[in-house]
């Protein structure tokens, strides 16, 4: 890069491999394109200008003869030249269905574009946030040319203060777009098979990114046969498309490249390993610069290490964890996903078991020491504090570490029981350059499914992207979650409250009985305790009756005393009693009658007096009852 490019900045230089995932090509014609000359063939009859330049502490002048090591000859156009003929720069810019093409000179600032996106868009420039950027923080004001960016890019405007639009579609429409429809997708070069999800609000595209992140085909690569003839554009979605509801098959493999274009290609490959060969012993060595070789291609030596990120057959997967993340925080700092600290099964029951409103997506981090991509993936992306924030609110954050193959496999036969063989297998086959990996697994009712299949060589604005993507997708059904459990809530409480209802109406059945009950037996005792009384009683007035002396008869000669007795119901009774009776028969008499001196009182008419007062031993004659006499009966109080 610094031969070719005359960039004597190394950080410089590295920022620009970094940007172009460390593809030289890429990050050469990233600085200067090749149309204005960089890789210019000497067989193609095209001739050469400008002057050629050397190794950056050699420079030296153009020559019209080829080099004998090399090809091709790199040359930069002079700066008059550039001046001259400003550099073009193509923008594809993607908002929600729409794509807008923006061609400007590198001389042009980001709000340049903002302005052009105004209009088309007809969005406010205080609302807007177009990213997509592969260097870092980029505001209106920086100027194009400073950003090093290749011809063609791709961009994308986010605005999360507007509210989404209103749908204009019919209701057969709007009801595809909340269908979900099953894609069975063939892969053709290894004849495998995925059985894909997808809301009818998806777009083709996204469908083919899934399949990138599954079969590692990039979307510009891909093949496909099985799409409906409506289906013209890859922002229209699948409920639009005209595919086959509730099942589509379609198949994908990866467009061979024309011969020219591979020769071409292969051409380009010889000419940067030939350039590297011949100027090598000119290049000065990189160590001059403070740099290693492990730091310059953004990873570390395994052999500089001194110690795993995991051990090796850990018995406790928390154990492994906690020295994760004290290794992972060692290497890259304090600010990093909080790792969940326990088994796989811990961080489902943590992420998807809980209420409805506190669920959260699963994030799974799989790292690889022996990957060129990690280190940058790592202090670039999973420590950059925006990805750091984002996956603390919305995450449960698990990892595991795949360079030792014992827990390579041991993460296999978990990633099989939870997510199935096609997750697993897919896991499987990524080979060791295409790690890190990032896992986006969202619970739902029956399984666990995964959203997405996040690979080593992305950006942090696309890793956002794609988070922020899963967590519209998991919010859509957190929400139906969420509704679903109020109501089954609601229908609990009600449930409850009749069942709370029906219990006090039997306690009070209940208490209602008892009481009746408890009066009908007190009812029964105070009958029971009359019967015993009047059977008492009655036994009494018997034995009273049966134990009077005889009525003495009208002839009697003996003295006779006749009384008349008037019981309170007004009814009256006579009966002779011999003069010299005692009062106590008299008492006798009335009793068996049913009026007991103890309850009744015996009362004389002229004079009014008590008779039950009396001396019951005295006889009739001495109590002035004699020859007869009226009394009657009155009740004690």
């Amino acid at each position: 890069l610094f031969a070719c490019t005359g960039i004597e900045n190394i950080d410089e230089a590295i920022t620009l491999l970094e940007q172009n995932n460390w593809d030289l090509v890429a990050a050469i014609n990233g600085v200067i394109p090749q149309e204005n000359g960089i890789l210019q063939s000497e067989y193609g009859g095209e001739t050469l200008q400008g002057p050629a330049y050397g190794p950056p502490s050699h420079p030296t002048a153009s020559s019209s003869t080829p080099s004998s090591s090399s090809a091709f000859r790199h040359v930069v156009p002079s700066r008059q030249i550039v001046e001259r003929q400003p550099r073009m720069l193509d923008f594809r810019v993607e908002y929600r269905d729409r794509n807008v093409d923006v061609v400007l000179e590198d001389s042009c600032t980001v709000g340049e574009i903002k302005h052009i996106l105004e209009n088309e868009l007809q969005i406010p420039v205080s609302k807007m946030l177009l990213k997509g950027w592969k260097s870092g923080d980029v505001d209106d004001s920086t100027v194009l040319k400073t950003l090093h960016l290749p011809k063609n890019n791709s961009l994308y405007v986010l605005t999360p203060d507007l509210p989404p639009p209103s749908s204009s579609n019919s209701g057969a429409l709007q009801e595809s777009l909340n269908q979900n429809f099953m894609l069975i997708i063939t892969h053709r070069e290894v004849q495998r098979e995925y059985n894909l999800n997808f809301s009818g609000s998806s777009t083709i595209q996204e469908v083919k990114r899934n399949v990138y992140d599954l079969t590692s085909i990039p979307v510009r690569h891909q093949l496909w046969e099985g799409w409906p003839p409506s289906a013209t554009d890859d922002s229209m979605t699948l409920a639009a498309s005209g595919l086959t509801y509730p099942c589509h098959r379609l198949t994908v493999g990866r467009r061979s490249l024309p011969a020219q274009t591979r020769e071409q290609s292969e051409e380009q490959c010889t000419d940067v390993h030939m350039v590297s060969d011949s100027d090598g012993d000119d290049f000065e060595d990189a160590t001059e610069f403070g740099v290693d070789d492990g730091e310059m291609f953004g990873m570390a030596s395994s052999a500089l290490r001194k110690s795993p990120m995991m051990p090796e057959n850990a018995e406790n997967e928390g154990d492994a964890l906690l020295q994760f993340t004290a290794e992972f925080s060692s290497r890259y700092g304090d600010c990093h996903p909080v790792y969940f600290i326990g088994s796989l099964e811990a961080a489902f029951q943590e992420a998807f078991y809980g209420k409805a409103r506190d669920r959260k997506l699963l994030a799974i981090y799989l790292h690889h020491d022996e990957s060129v991509l990690t280190n940058v993936f790592c202090s670039q992306m999973l420590c950059a504090e925006s990805i750091v924030s984002y996956l603390s609110q919305n995450f449960i954050t698990w990892a595991w570490d795949m360079t030792k193959e014992a827990n390579r496999a041991r993460f296999l036969t978990m990633c099989t029981r939870h997510f199935g063989s096609v997750v697993a297998q897919t896991i499987r086959t990524q080979k060791m350059d295409q790690f890190p990996l990032f896992l986006i697994i969202m619970g739902k009712r029956s399984s666990n499914e995964v959203l997405n299949v996040i690979q080593g060589n992305t950006t942090v604005d696309e890793l956002m992207m794609r988070l922020m993507a899963a967590m519209e997708i998991f919010s859509a059904q957190q929400q139906e979650d969420i509704k679903d459990e109020d109501e089954r809530e609601a229908r609990e409480n009600v449930k409850r409250e009749q069942d709370e209802a029906y219990r006090i109406s039997l306690e009070a059945d209940r208490a209602k009985r008892e009481a009746q009950e408890r009066e009908q037996a007190e009812q029964f005792r105070l009958e029971q305790i009359r019967k015993e009384q009047e059977e008492e009683r009655e036994a009494i007035r018997l034995s009273l009756e049966q134990s009077l002396p005889p009525e003495p008869k009208k002839e009697s000669t003996e003295s006779v005393s006749k009384l008349r007795i008037r019981t309170p119901s007004g009814e009256f009774f006579e009966r002779r009693f011999l003069a010299s009776s005692k009062l106590q028969v008299v008492f006798d008499f009335v009793a068996s009658k049913g009026f007991p001196w103890e309850e009744f009182k015996l009362l004389g008419t002229f004079p009014r007096r008590d008779v039950t007062q009396l001396d019951p031993n005295k006889s009739l004659l001495e109590v002035k009852l004699y020859p007869q006499e009226t009394l009657f009966l009155e009740a004690k109080e």
